[in-house]
């Protein structure tokens, strides 16, 4: 399942129309490099129970990068990086 970080909540209303037409084993969040934080990306990996495996941090396929929790929470949460 592919979800746009910077919609929002919309996300997951999409994640929930698209689970139930089809399965989906992760997720990978894309737009991540934008002003949304994909907030709504806990959300929907609780919800659906599923792993979010990418994130994408811009516009190229090689933006494409293996998710990091750790980053993530700091991101989300404006921790400093150690």
């Amino acid at each position: 399942l592919t979800i746009d970080a910077s919609i929002g909540t919309n996300a997951i209303a999409q994640a929930r129309e698209f689970a139930a037409c089809s399965g989906a084993s992760a997720i990978a969040l894309t737009k991540l490099d934008g002003t949304g934080k994909g907030g709504a990306a806990v959300q929907i990996q609780t919800e659906f129970k599923l792993p979010i495996l990418f994130v994408g941090l811009g516009e190229q396929p090689e933006d494409l990068q293996p998710f990091d929790p750790k980053h993530y929470a700091e991101a989300v949460f404006a921790l400093p990086q150690e």
